[in-house]
C-alpha cells in the first residue's frame, strides 16, 4: 500500500468509531481494505509506541524466554510483529492470534507470514481459551477502553497462564491508572520488569496522588516531521505527530529465587513520569522509585551537564539521582544492560 492508495472515507469512518467510544461494541472491520488502511496509518503510530517500549526493555537487558507468542486482540497485528522483530522470531515456536473479528485475525496472520516466513502462525481456537496450556509471551495492545468486565476477567485468566506479558495502552489518565491497578493486582504472581524500578505498590495510586498517572511519550521516527505524507495525514486526521503518550507494563512470572533477566535496576534508580518541564533556571519533574513519587527540581547549573543531557534525552528517562532538599544535584543515566 502507498499514500496514493489511501481512501479517506475509510480512515475517517474508523477514526470516528475510535473517538466516539463505540469501538468496543463489536467488530469494526468491514473489509480487508479497512485493515490495510489502518495498518498503514493509525497502527503505525501505535507501532512507534511499541518501539519505545521495546527499546526500554533492551536498555534494561530483558527479553522473554520464548515459547508461544499470543497477540490478543491483535487487530492488524502490529504489536505482535513489533515484538517478533525486536526479540527475534527464532526465539518463539509459534505466533498465535486472536481478535473478535476473523477478518482481523486473517489479515494479521497474512502480514506476519510475509515478514516472518517459516514461523508457525495460527488463530487460536475456543479450545485454547478453555484449556490451560502455557503462553510464553502475551502481547496486549490498546484494548482496555473496549473491554467489558467479563472480557477483562477472560484476559486476566490468560495473563495468569503466561510466562511474560507486554501490555501497552494509550497514555490517557483513566486508562493509565486502570493499568496501574491491574499491575498491583498481579505482583504476587509476576515481577514488574518495567516501567517500574522498584517492586512495591504503585506510588501513583496513593490517595494524595490522584492527579498523577504513569505515562510516557514515545518519540516519532526521525524524519517524520519532514515527510509531507505524514504531515498531511496528521493535519487531516487531527493527530499531533509530536505527541505519542503511552502507558505500559512488562511482567515476568515469579519462579522463586532469582528471576534471571527480570530484575529491576539496582537500588536507587528512578523513572521520570511524563515529561520534565524546562524553565530558564531549572527543570521540574516527577520521579518515581522505591522512595515513592517525588516532585524534584534540577538546577540548570547541576554538575556534569545533567540538565542539558536530560533536555536532549529521547529514550526512557531512568536515572539514579543525588538529591539535596528536593533538588537534584547530580545523577547518572541507566546505560544498556544488553
Amino acid at each position: 500500500m502507498t499514500w496514493d492508495d489511501l481512501d479517506w472515507k475509510i480512515l475517517e469512518r474508523l477514526r470516528r468509531r475510535f473517538l466516539d467510544g463505540t469501538a468496543g461494541e463489536g467488530p469494526y472491520w468491514t473489509s480487508e481494505d479497512d485493515l490495510r488502511h489502518y495498518d498503514f496509518t493509525y497502527a503505525e503510530r501505535i507501532g512507534w509506541k511499541w518501539d519505545a517500549v521495546l527499546r526500554e526493555l533492551a536498555l534494561r537487558g530483558w527479553a522473554p524466554r520464548g515459547g508461544s507468542l499470543l497477540d490478543w486482540g491483535c487487530g492488524s497485528g502490529v504489536a505482535g510483529r513489533r515484538a517478533l522483530s525486536a526479540f527475534g522470531a527464532e526465539r518463539f515456536d509459534s505466533l498465535l492470534l486472536w481478535d473478535h473479528s476473523p477478518l482481523a485475525t486473517d489479515y494479521a496472520a497474512t502480514r506476519a507470514a510475509s515478514v516472518f516466513p517459516g514461523l508457525n502462525i495460527s488463530p487460536v481456537t475456543p479450545g485454547f481459551f478453555e484449556g490451560g496450556s502455557p503462553i510464553g509471551l502475551l502481547v496486549v495492545s490498546h484494548v482496555l477502553s473496549e473491554l467489558s468486565e467479563a472480557s477483562l476477567a477472560d484476559l486476566r485468566r490468560l495473563v495468569l497462564r503466561s510466562e511474560t506479558v507486554l501490555w501497552v495502552e494509550p497514555g490517557s489518565k483513566d486508562l493509565a491508572r486502570g493499568l496501574q491497578t491491574i499491575r498491583d493486582s498481579l505482583t504476587a504472581e509476576f515481577r514488574v520488569v518495567a516501567p517500574c524500578t522498584h517492586t512495591g505498590a504503585c506510588p501513583l495510586l496513593a490517595p494524595d496522588r490522584e492527579r498523577d498517572w504513569c505515562h510516557f511519550f514515545a518519540p516519532p521516527p526521525l524524519g517524520i516531521h519532514a515527510d509531507s505524507n505524514w504531515v498531511k495525514f496528521g493535519q487531516r486526521a487531527g493527530i499531533d505527530l509530536r505527541s505519542l503518550p503511552y502507558s505500559f507494563l512488562a511482567l515476568q512470572r515469579r519462579r522463586g529465587g532469582s528471576d534471571t533477566g527480570a530484575e529491576a535496576p539496582a537500588a536507587g534508580w528512578s523513572r521520570v513520569i511524563g515529561r520534565p518541564e524546562f524553565f530558564k533556571p531549572y527543570a521540574r519533574l516527577l520521579s518515581c522509585g522505591a522512595e515513592g513519587a517525588e516532585e524534584l527540581t534540577l538546577p540548570k547549573r547541576a554538575e556534569d551537564g545533567l540538565f542539558k543531557r536530560l533536555e536532549k534525552a529521547k529514550g526512557p528517562l531512568i536515572y539514579r539521582w543525588r538529591r539535596d532538599a528536593g533538588k537534584i544535584v547530580g545523577g547518572e543515566e541507566l546505560e544498556s544492560r544488553g
